[in-house]
């Protein structure tokens, strides 16, 4: 985690803008969010940003946002990471028995970072161990930029409000997620998927992270003239982050 002491939550400065290019041309925006193992640093968000061939999505490189002023935190700087080098895909992304997982990350270099650089990160901490579960209802914040939208001047992404929809024990119709309840737009997609945490503060924040927003969920044959979309999104198991930064396979 880095940081200076300023009177904001520090969950504020975990998730980043996400604009995704292809030969310079402004293709889309998601979210993304800071998640550190180690001395290694990686930027977390949905694969489907980086990489989606059903709607033909392939940019190559992305542009992230840093905050730089601890006094002033409208000051921020735009950092560009290559998604291709020598034509080799950077990122990593995830395998489980149902296939492909919807969540991959790629690792920043410190080391070319700004050194005003400020942001926050999750840790292996802020995971639930593995004998730890969440109740069905359980009040949900998704951390991003909805359509884009965020507070301009200071360079902040916005919270919506969501609660557990699934059984957090079970992986909803065997899939590597589960189901939140909440209403999200494009652009939240990569977004971290938190929750309080009252029993401590696991690596300073006090925030559990829960899982990784993906996208929302639809039922075939829905008459969109007469029923309204369900509202449910699906939220990848934030765990496979112990998979996909682990030493060796990135």
């Amino acid at each position: 985690m880095k940081y200076k002491s300023m009177s904001i939550d520090p969950l504020l400065l975990s998730a980043t803008p996400i604009l995704t290019y292809s030969a310079g041309q402004l293709l889309t925006n998601a979210t993304g969010f800071f998640f550190q193992r180690e001395n290694n640093l990686f930027l977390v968000t949905s694969l489907h940003v980086f990489h989606d061939e059903m709607d033909g999505h392939f940019p190559d490189r992305i542009q992230i946002t840093f905050h730089t002023d601890a006094s002033n935190i409208t000051q921020t700087i735009e950092y560009s990471i290559p998604l291709y080098q020598n034509g080799v895909s950077q990122w990593v992304a995830g395998l489980d028995s149902t296939g492909k997982i919807d969540v991959a990350v790629i690792k920043i270099d410190k080391t070319a970072l700004p050194p005003d650089a400020i942001y926050t990160t999750f840790t292996p901490e802020n995971l639930l161990g593995e004998q730890e579960t969440i109740d069905i209802g359980t009040s949900m914040l998704i951390v991003g930029f909805p359509l884009g939208f965020y507070d301009t001047l200071h360079k902040l992404p916005v919270v919506r409000h969501a609660i557990n929809a699934s059984s957090f024990v079970m992986r909803f119709q065997g899939n590597g997620y589960f189901l939140t309840d909440a209403r999200t737009h494009r652009g939240s997609s990569g977004a971290p998927v938190v929750c309080l945490d009252h029993r401590s503060t696991r690596n300073g924040m006090g925030w559990i992270l829960l899982g990784v927003h993906s996208a929302r969920l639809d039922v075939s044959g829905r008459d969109v003239a007469i029923d309204e979309a369900l509202g449910l999104n699906c939220a990848w198991f934030a765990d496979i982050l112990l998979k996909l930064t682990e030493s060796g396979y990135v």
